[in-house]
């Protein structure tokens, strides 16, 4: 719910207490039928309870036994008994000398439902609702009811919905209860027809209302909404117009005047606006006066105002901005600078005086979390920038922040950082970080499905944050068409205090390319690896990785590629063992793990098998992403990879000689008949060199190049006998995207809509690159991080693409990561 409708739900609580100390209109007909003259009271009746117990009618009721009574002490309880809330009607008897009391209770609020609302929050509502005492368990007021369905009734006014429709319904139970539903028909919003803007002289009104959120409807209103009428956004948008000639120079512009008419049906507004344009002023002094603390080269640098410009108050406050910034991260939590301007209305000019008021210096007495239930206090006071007993610093602060919204432990936008004074002090304050946890892990044992893989079954357990701790932690088993996959691996990401990392992984796995849309033939491996970590700078890290690998190749004489088949036999065995290093460096400067909406993330990775391995090679690999705020509805994400491997040291050569005259000899420019021997001949020379087929890199499919089939660009080879292209892969890939994301056209902060345009290929070797061959697909996509798992749909259109190349529009993965 916006701020003004809880406003003005409490202020009809305020009302609806004051009403209560009215006397009702039968107060003295009950008083005087209780009594015609004074008398003492013998003894005290209550008549008609149900829920209220008789203590509690003793406890407000100002008169005792033995008291002596007339009309004005039975008015007076009689007032008593109505302010507390609890009654709908009470009359004053007399039996004898007895007082007999009887009230009709209201009744109590067994359930409330609330349906039909959609601009307000079931929750909101619901909350502000039980401030006025409208809440299950409550006692019923119907005049606070009342007033609340015009409150309703004013917020979706002020929304642009003029055909809403509020309507209570009571149900009357037994035990003096009811069940009270709301029913909301909000209708819909009434679109803006037509913006007059009057009064504007130097500037078109097209530019004067290029940010504003409201405008006339256009084709584009069913995605940004702006032709809905809302009073909240008028108001802001009058302010950005306001800014808009207060930033180039216009002191003295105002607005004359706002009408909003409405049609007979309520479906169309017009609206109107007068302004005053007024004259340009200019700079021409400035003095910044009181303790600035910092030094004039830091002042000066602050300062974005200099005599002789045309007055702007963003500078203006962006100036003020500066140097209370700077004056925070040096301990200054409260300062203040106050810009004085002095107009010269003949001379078109301001002067202005900026007065540093920079306060106590402060400290930090202690730091304190909120929220983090599963999450340990030690895992959070990690990320911390700001340190308690050090000097207060609002860039430490943010920092944290950002640190702390990086771990993916809590929900996006969920982490929010204050600052408390200390009682008693004015030097010192509490910071308080308040989060809200959402899932760091989770057990699966179920199904997913992709065009690639077909079906497949998964048990993994899977913990970021395992036991509150931080550390990383997995166990997974998966089995699908092309895949028997175990593994292991455990992350400590604060081994040391300094925040060095330390990590394991453990996995053995059976991999069957002829199913993953690549060579036919397949692979059982396994690996052990150790990984270590270590922060360089607050956004930068190196990270060092050996292992220990074992690879064994299966393949077919007949199906398989003739180059796969080729290498194998120049190497002489079907088995690969690998000692295994790899240094890589990586940059995120990201301002949230799962929505990110601006920052950058690079990693750069050098990975090589050392001298001894059976296949020596290296592999470098270069990945960047960059996120742009365009504005409020667009993000743009721009993605780039390059890999590229290679062999070193000498080749592998295997000579396939046989007795002369069997054959026609076949020498090459390196090899003759005469490294034969002198009885045989030259026929075949098999040669291992450059990467390794089964570590070459492929391209195509949701993860790379949307519209073409996972993993089938680039390069292709044949069996022997077969015309059916198998793909590859090659040594050098280069994948690249633009994506635009939009985050309001989705209300959840789990799901994405995005357009792209992908592009890349991937080739044998850096001598066969051509940019001509890069291939390329525009296209819409969903990604979606549901409960079950992350759900990834994308629909492309291949822009630039060859015949023979395997296209697929509609591609989409259940239960992968994105």
């Amino acid at each position: 719910m916006t701020r003004t409708p809880t406003r003005r739900l409490l202020a009809i609580a305020l009302a609806t207490s004051l009403a209560s100390f009215h006397t009702p209109p039968s107060l003295a007909q009950a008083a005087s039928s209780a009594s015609s003259s004074s008398f003492t009271v013998s003894d005290i009746r209550v008549d008609g309870l149900q829920r209220i117990g008789a203590g509690t009618v003793f406890t407000y009721l100002p008169i005792e036994r033995g008291d002596q009574i007339d009309s004005g002490r039975i008015g007076e309880a009689m007032r008593a008994l109505y302010k507390t809330g609890f009654f709908e009607d009470i009359r004053f008897d007399r039996e004898g000398d007895i007082l007999v009391v009887t009230v009709t209770e209201r009744p109590a609020i067994n359930t409330l439902t609330i349906t039909g609302n959609k601009d307000l929050k079931t929750e909101d509502l619901t909350r502000n609702l039980k401030e006025i005492g409208i809440a299950e368990g409550e006692t019923f007021d119907r005049l606070a009811l009342d007033r609340v369905t015009l409150e309703l009734n004013r917020a979706y006014n002020n929304r642009g919905k003029y055909n809403v429709e509020i309507t209570p319904k009571i149900a009357r139970l037994d035990r003096n209860r009811v069940d009270l539903t709301i029913a909301i028909d909000e209708g819909k919003a009434a679109r803006i027809r037509h913006i007059n803007l009057l009064g504007n002289e130097t500037f078109e009104e097209k530019e004067l209302r290029k940010s504003w959120e409201s405008d006339e409807t256009n084709w584009l209103s069913w995605y940004r909404r702006d032709d809905q009428y809302s009073r909240e956004k008028l108001t802001g948008d009058l302010e950005r117009l306001r800014n808009f000639y207060l930033d180039r120079g216009y002191v003295d512009f105002a607005e004359t005047g706002t009408q909003v008419s409405i049609s007979p049906d309520k479906r169309d507004m017009y609206i109107s606006l007068g302004i005053t344009e007024g004259e340009v002023y200019t700079i021409s002094d400035v003095k910044i006066t009181g303790d600035t603390v910092l030094s004039k080269e830091q002042i000066d640098f602050y300062q974005l105002v200099r005599p002789g410009q045309t007055f702007s108050r963003s500078l203006l406050e962006l100036t003020s901005d500066s140097i209370t910034a700077a004056l925070g991260n040096v301990g200054y939590a409260f300062a203040e600078v106050k810009p004085i301007p002095e107009l010269d209305r003949e001379k078109r000019t301001v002067a202005l005086t900026l007065q540093v008021i920079p306060g106590p210096r402060v400290t930090v007495r202690r730091i304190v979390f909120k929220g983090n239930t599963r999450t340990s206090n030690e895992v959070m006071r990690r990320e911390m920038r700001q340190f308690e007993g050090a000097w207060y610093s609002q860039a430490a602060i943010d920092r944290s922040k950002v640190r702390l919204q990086r771990l993916g432990f809590f929900e996006s936008g969920s982490v929010q950082v204050e600052s408390e004074p200390v009682a008693g002090t004015n030097d010192q304050v509490d910071v308080v970080v308040t989060v809200k946890e959402t899932t760091s892990g989770s057990f699966t044992f179920g199904l997913g499905y992709s065009q690639l893989s077909g079906l497949n079954t998964t048990i993994q357990l899977s913990q970021n944050n395992f036991l509150g701790t931080g550390n990383q932690v997995s166990v997974e088993v998966q089995r699908s068409s092309y895949l028997q996959r175990y593994s292991f691996s455990f992350l400590n990401p604060y081994f040391t205090d300094s925040g060095m990392s330390l990590g394991y992984n453990l996995w053995w796995r059976e991999f069957d390319n002829s199913d993953f849309n690549t060579a036919q033939y397949s692979t059982t491996s396994a690996a052990a690896q150790t990984v270590l970590g270590v922060p360089i700078t607050e956004n930068d890290s190196v990270s060092l990785v050996f292992g220990v690998d074992r690879n064994e190749i299966f393949t077919f004489p007949t199906a398989s590629p003739v180059s796969v088949n080729r290498y194998i036999d120049a190497v002489g065995q079907r088995t690969f063992h690998a000692w295994r290093a790899e240094l890589g460096w990586a940059r995120d400067t990201l301002n949230d793990f799962f929505t990110p909406t601006r920052g950058t993330k690079q990693r750069l990775s050098a990975e090589i098998t050392l001298p001894g391995s059976t296949a020596e090679y290296y592999k470098i690999n270069y990945e960047f992403s960059k996120y742009w705020p365009i504005n409020r509805a667009l993000v743009l994400n721009t993605r780039f990879q390059l890999g590229y491997g290679d062999s070193y040291g000498s080749d592998k050569v295997q000579l396939i000689c046989e007795a002369r005259g069997n054959r026609p000899p076949r020498p090459t420019k390196q090899y003759s008949d005469a490294d034969c021997g002198p009885n045989a001949s030259l026929n075949d020379v098999l040669i291992a060199s450059g990467l390794p087929f089964f570590e070459n890199f492929y391209a195509g499919g949701v993860r790379s190049v949307r519209g073409f089939r996972d993993n089938t660009l680039g390069p292709v080879d044949f069996s022997l006998g077969s015309p059916v292209r198998q793909p590859i892969g090659g040594a050098l890939k280069t994948v690249g995207s633009l994506e635009m994301f939009f985050p309001s056209l989705l209300d959840s902060p789990a799901a994405r809509v995005s357009a792209f345009l992908d592009f890349g290929n991937v080739f044998k070797d850096i001598d066969s690159f051509d940019a001509g061959e890069l291939r390329a697909s525009a296209g819409v996509a969903l990604l979606w991080r549901a409960p079950v798992g992350p759900i990834s749909i994308s629909y492309a259109f291949p822009l630039r693409s060859e015949e023979t190349d395997e296209l697929e529009r509609l591609q989409f993965t259940f239960g992968g990561a994105f």
